[in-house]
């Protein structure tokens, strides 16, 4: 293979391209706030915007994480091969890629409006702060949370299309609705990467990093639960006058379920149960999201 190709791989690689697990984690949220923002389909403009917006972050995303993190990953047995931490690939690549996959992602919101503009880089400053978290806070995964939310109000500015750029049109362009439904997708957060956390959990102890797992200790499966269910249980209630029909009730009766199931894969806390939870919670999100656009397109 030529070195130019064994370059790309790498990159790839270093953005994580072959699990996409983790930017559908982004994705399914995002949608669902662009559909019930715009009262049913978003147009073709803003579902590609905001589709392939999320990709480019959450790929920029894992170059940051991995230059932070790149002299505790050597010592994780998950991350060790990772390319930042082996020096397959540099720091000033690592930055470079991100820079670029940033920049892209910012070209695409600037084809929407000033407000949407506005709360993108509030969301890049969250990104950007989280792989450091680890060190000071004992649950980092509330900052992710909010960070892997973001997506939510920044759909319903978009539809808002205010291109007046005040600290008013920044509040209006987001009603309380979208709040709500970060509040939800912040536990839904909590959920999925403290059984992400568990998985790394004894090597965290070891080397002095931070994470819910760590912090809730045998409280974990409870928590995980429990934050589940908020998220549900938000997401429907905040939902009900939007989408009222029988595909969005289905879809939330599916969702409990695979809870239900993902309590089968964690309570014994096992590195391949817990890591199996975490990859497989993207059709959580795509259940609502489905259920979501069904209740609209039968309206």
């Amino acid at each position: 293979m030529k070195p130019l190709q064994l370059r790309f791989l790498s990159y790839l690689d270093l953005v994580r391209w072959n699990r996409p697990a983790g930017w559908l984690l982004l994705l399914w949220p995002t949608l669902s706030a662009l559909w019930i923002a715009a009262n049913g389909f978003p147009g073709w403009h803003l579902l590609l915007v905001f589709t392939l917006g999320t990709i480019l972050m959450r790929s920029a995303g894992c170059c940051i994480n991995d230059v932070a993190d790149r002299e505790f990953d050597r010592h994780v047995k998950r991350t060790a091969s990772r390319p930042v931490t082996t020096g397959v690939v540099t720091v000033k690549e690592a930055l470079l890629v991100g820079a670029l996959l940033a920049l892209l992602a910012f070209a695409l919101v600037l084809s929407t409006n000033a407000v949407t503009v506005a709360w993108s880089i509030l969301a890049l400053v969250i990104t950007l702060i989280y792989p450091y978290t680890k060190r000071f806070v004992s649950m980092p995964q509330a900052v992710l949370g909010v960070a892997f939310s973001f997506g939510i109000p920044m759909a319903f500015s978009a539809v808002q299309g205010q291109n007046t750029l005040s600290l008013a049109a920044l509040l209006a362009s987001v009603p309380t609705l979208a709040w709500v439904l970060l509040l939800g997708n912040l536990f839904w957060v909590l959920a999925y990467d403290t059984e992400y956390a568990m998985v790394d959990r004894d090597d965290d102890i070891a080397i002095g990093m931070k994470t819910s797992a760590i912090t809730l200790g045998r409280l974990d499966v409870p928590v995980v639960l429990v934050c589940y269910l908020l998220y549900i249980v938000i997401w429907d209630l905040a939902l009900t006058p939007y989408a009222q029909s029988k595909p969005f009730y289905i879809a939330v009766t599916l969702a409990f379920g695979q809870v239900a199931w993902h309590y089968t894969l964690i309570r014994n806390r096992s590195r391949d149960g817990c890591f199996r939870a975490f990859r497989m919670n993207h059709w959580l999100g795509l259940t609502l999201f489905a259920g979501i656009v069904a209740s609209y397109a039968l309206k």
